[in-house]
């Protein structure tokens, strides 16, 4: 194959996880020498154009139908479509497949109603039950090569030897407004710490800011920023929502402390904390006196956060970009 299309879309509510993921399937199609071209609608979201930009990757407008996104791989020469979207009508893949041109599909869990030679679910204990080639599960976890690369060779091992920094984020437009909700369970837990908290805009950095720090508690408001996974590479504890962000986390080996955020969650955060992949906090907008004591526990004791790292960072081995990149050029 030498070109491939990506449909996804991004946006200020629907979050930049679809993009990431597809952005590291790019990488390592590029890497190969296949022209790859975005039809995406990015919401305006100038940090998720930005991922395109650097990358030198084509981005062209998300078709308005299925007749649209046929004539968009006939234009573009397109030998397969990736679509990876919770919105899109079955009705658009249905007629690409149709037309000639493969597909393949990623999916969480419900491929709802996609039609596609080749599905990908890369999320822990998955089951595919549909299609002829089913890659499912964290062996293929789509990582960018930003992560990859900062992978270390053996889990990483916490310490009493500084006091602990964290590291707290929730995605590229924190819909949910989930950062302040966090820092203040970090404030609470009334034990020193050196965070860095990630606000997506304007009014969640002022919110941030107004959060008093306790004895030997610091608090850094950054905005979103390319340099995440070498500030994640350097954590002791990383705050997050449950989602395709996870398996970055469990692929650095970082001690992780996961809310969900909205229900299509749930299961990876279920599933998650029973496999001691990372602690749970809960729910986001129900978080209470227990997360702020799982928050502390995790502050003061290194040895849970290194078994946390331990299990996480054998989950997940960073290759899962590759093996779907395998399998969609090898177009089965």
């Amino acid at each position: 194959m030498n070109t491939i299309g990506i449909r996804c879309d991004a946006g200020s509510r629907t979050g930049v996880g679809h993009l990431v993921r597809c952005v590291a399937l790019a990488e390592e199609l590029t890497a190969r020498g296949v022209d790859v071209h975005f039809l995406s609608d990015l919401g305006g979201v100038a940090w998720a154009e930005a991922q395109l930009e650097q990358r030198g990757l084509s981005w062209h407008p998300a078709p308005y139908d299925e007749v649209g996104l046929v004539a968009a791989c006939r234009r573009l020469a397109l030998d397969a479509l990736v679509i990876d979207s919770y919105t899109l009508p079955p009705s658009h893949s249905k007629a690409v497949r149709a037309d000639g041109t493969i597909v393949l599909a990623i999916v969480d869990g419900d491929p709802r109603g996609q039609d596609a030679d080749i599905y990908v679910d890369q999320n822990l204990d998955a089951v595919l039950d549909i299609g002829d080639v089913r890659l499912a599960g964290l062996d293929h976890a789509l990582l960018r090569a930003s992560v990859r690369r900062l992978r270390p060779s053996a889990a990483p091992v916490s310490s009493f030897a500084r006091t602990p920094k964290v590291v707290a984020f929730f995605g590229g437009t924190d819909a949910y407004r989930a950062a302040p909700q966090v820092a203040r369970l970090l404030a609470d837990a009334a034990v020193p710490f050196d965070a860095t908290v990630v606000a997506a805009d304007a009014s969640l950095r002022a919110e941030l800011l107004a959060i008093p720090a306790g004895e030997g508690q610091h608090f850094e408001i950054i905005d979103p920023t390319d340099r995440l996974p070498e500030l994640l590479a350097d954590a002791d504890l990383v705050v997050s929502a449950s989602g395709t962000s996870t398996w970055e986390l469990l692929c650095l080996g970082r001690a992780a402390a996961l809310v969900w955020v909205v229900d299509n969650q749930i299961i990876g955060y279920e599933r998650t904390v029973a496999h001691g992949y990372a602690a749970g906090l809960g729910r986001l907008g129900e978080l209470g006196d227990d997360a702020v004591t799982t928050l502390r526990r995790l502050l003061l004791n290194p040895a849970e956060r290194t078994a946390l790292a331990v299990r996480g960072w054998a989950a997940v081995d960073g290759r899962g970009v590759e093996r779907v990149a395998d399998a969609l050029l090898r177009g089965q």
